[in-house]
């Protein structure tokens, strides 16, 4: 009887370590097995790039620079606002995008937008600075955006001076496919 006894509690020792093991490799494996919807809703990026070009949707990136300045000013050398609370600095990020066929063009421009990210996980968006030389939007009605053309634009964030060496760079988003592109410099 004693052997039986054992017999019975080691299957369900087994049984028990290969339902442990089971759940662990579900846990660790999630990520790449769920909805890519929940992925992108969970903050998962899919893709990093080291500088570009990449093509996201209809619309070609590419990041040339990123600069940090503690004020901006305009091409006559007139300081141009912008809020940035103490202990801030401006990073500007100088990109090129190319709207590609098929991308729907309203008044020369489109909606196009990317944030800031670091390696802890914080994002910044973009911050308006009107004046700026380089065009600050892909729908600025004074530098319309030709198709099928690198069309140079400026992504302006104002972060904490103590993140700047944890930048890592530009977040762009595909809604539609559900991706991430982390776009490195």
């Amino acid at each position: 009887m004693k052997s039986a006894n054992r017999a019975a509690r080691l299957a369900a020792q087994i049984s028990l370590l290969l339902v442990l093991l089971a759940t662990s490799c579900f846990l660790m494996l999630r990520t790449y097995l769920g909805d890519p919807e929940q992925n992108y809703n969970d903050g998962a990026i899919e893709h990093v790039i080291d500088k570009g070009p990449v093509t996201i949707g209809k619309v070609g990136w590419q990041l040339d620079s990123m600069t940090v300045y503690t004020r901006l000013v305009d091409a006559k050398g007139k300081e141009i606002s912008v809020n940035k609370p103490a202990g801030a600095v401006i990073v500007v990020a100088q990109l090129r995008v190319t709207p590609l066929d098929g991308l729907r063009l309203e008044d020369g421009g489109f909606l196009c937008g990317a944030s800031l990210r670091d390696d802890r996980g914080n994002i910044w968006a973009t911050t308006n600075a009107f004046d700026f030389p380089v065009p600050t939007s892909c729908s600025d009605d004074d530098h319309p955006m030709v198709r099928n053309k690198a069309n140079k634009i400026a992504q302006i964030f104002v972060v904490p001076q103590a993140a700047v060496p944890h930048l890592q760079g530009l977040l762009v988003t595909n809604r539609d496919d559900y991706e991430r592109f982390l776009i490195t410099l």
